[in-house]
């Protein structure tokens, strides 16, 4: 079970990291972190950094493809190698997937024309220019083994119901406990039709682009 996920500078952590730690959990797992070229990308802030083991041209194949979104993912969208990886990497994958603004990058690979999916909600008219119809859902799955997982959080949503998929739901339901995912939030405001006006200006004022996405 070889589970590739591509790292590049300006990734969100954890868009990998919550469902590596899912996915990881998988009998007989091998998790493949590959890039451009082997060796360490950081984060959107620049200060956290993950590792490549591999590179693209060392990864030709995988059940699992999990795209992470971030700044990096927008930019992506223009990068021929990254894309072109996706692209064989899916056609020979049993599950193609993604999480937050990684969406994009699925979308610009051309894997997501006519098909619904989600994305963070301040990427929904980035992802529907790449022919994707655009659903709040917080997991959504479609035939062929695309699912695709709303922002950043959403991303261990999805890895626990891939690990359903794959394993069944006694095991999906063992690694929810092994990492004691058990949300219990102090507020209510993690999505865009729950948020409070001035929770929305608030990210605004910070330069984050709010669309009404209800």
């Amino acid at each position: 079970m070889r589970i590739a996920i591509p790292l590049f500078d300006g990734f969100t952590a954890l868009d990998a990291v919550g469902p590596y730690e899912v996915l990881r959990m998988l009998p007989e797992a091998e998790v493949v972190f590959a890039a451009a070229a082997a060796g360490t990308y950081t984060d959107g802030e620049g200060s956290l950094g993950l590792r490549a083991t591999a590179a693209f041209t060392d990864v030709t194949a995988a059940d699992v493809l999990l795209v992470p979104g971030g700044p990096g993912a927008r930019r992506g969208v223009t990068d021929g190698p990254l894309l072109d990886w996706i692209r064989r990497i899916d056609a020979t994958s049993s599950w193609t997937t993604s999480v937050c603004t990684g969406s994009l990058l699925l979308g610009a690979a051309g894997l997501l024309d006519g098909l619904e999916a989600t994305t963070h909600w301040s990427a929904v008219e980035a992802l529907e220019s790449y022919g994707a119809r655009y659903t709040p859902q917080r997991v959504v799955e479609q035939p062929g083994g695309v699912i695709t997982a709303a922002g950043v959080s959403s991303g261990i949503d999805m890895a626990l119901r891939l690990a359903e998929l794959i394993a069944g739901r006694v095991a999906a339901e063992a690694f929810q406990l092994a990492i004691e995912y058990d949300p219990q939030p102090p507020f209510d405001s993690g999505s865009y039709a729950k948020a409070s006006d001035e929770a929305k200006a608030y990210l605004a004022q910070r330069g984050q682009r709010v669309r009404d996405n209800r």
